[in-house]
């Protein structure tokens, strides 16, 4: 089982944890770009994300997606979308039945890269959408992660520029990260027993259960 939810002072106290495997940026199409398709291709399940350039003033422009990434167990793909684009190939590899993509708020991430070449998205999973049937009522990726992967990952790099002209180790390492642990979770989510929240506990503020009530929903699986 797994808890309803975690605070930001329980989360400092978990180990910290990333993605450490093969960390490929693809900002062109060629040799680079054909082997992370036809690696992709061959997996059943890959994290997914996208970064934006933020804006910090009502006076900046909306910048629109920058980064897709893409990860399997052991290698992460960046694609710079700004630079790339949306080649066939790709659009392809989102609109394949066959393919489970999982990501947090896909909606969101599916129209922005929508935006830059029209494409079908098929079978992609949205993990807000279907954590309360496992008794989980966060939908932060960072609080997600540390209940159902009982790891702390960074969020340091949200705010970078992620149209910089390379990025930096430590923005490879976050956008790695961000689309590894939405694979991770779904993974061990479909290994789990779904425990569906109640009505009164999807609530914003539930109300308060005594303990020996609340004990069920308070342990971590």
């Amino acid at each position: 089982m797994y808890k309803i939810s975690i605070d930001a002072e329980e989360i400092e106290k978990i180990e910290a944890g990333g993605f450490t495997g093969e960390i490929v940026v693809v900002d062109s199409e060629g040799a680079v770009f054909d082997e992370a398709v036809r690696w992709l291709r061959r997996q059943k399940v890959i994290g997914f994300d996208t970064e934006s350039r933020p804006s910090f003033s009502p006076d900046q422009p909306h910048y629109g997606t920058s980064l897709l990434q893409l990860s399997g167990h052991s290698r992460a793909f960046l694609f710079r979308v700004k630079k790339l684009g949306m080649p066939y190939k790709l659009r392809n590899l989102l609109a394949t039945p066959k393919i489970v993509k999982v990501g947090a708020a896909v909606a969101d991430d599916i129209r922005g890269l929508q935006r830059l070449e029209g494409f079908d998205a098929r079978s992609f999973v949205d993990l807000q959408k279907i954590g309360w049937e496992y008794g989980i009522r966060d939908k932060s990726v960072k609080k997600m992660t540390a209940i159902i992967l009982g790891i702390r990952i960074s969020k340091t790099q949200q705010l970078s520029n992620w149209e910089a002209e390379t990025l930096s180790e430590a923005q490879q390492k976050y956008a790695a990260t961000d689309a590894w642990v939405c694979r991770e979770m779904y993974l061990k989510l479909m290994k789990s027993e779904k425990r569906p929240l109640t009505p009164e506990q999807l609530a914003p503020n539930p109300p308060k259960q005594n303990k020996d009530n609340d004990k069920g929903n308070s342990q971590e699986g």
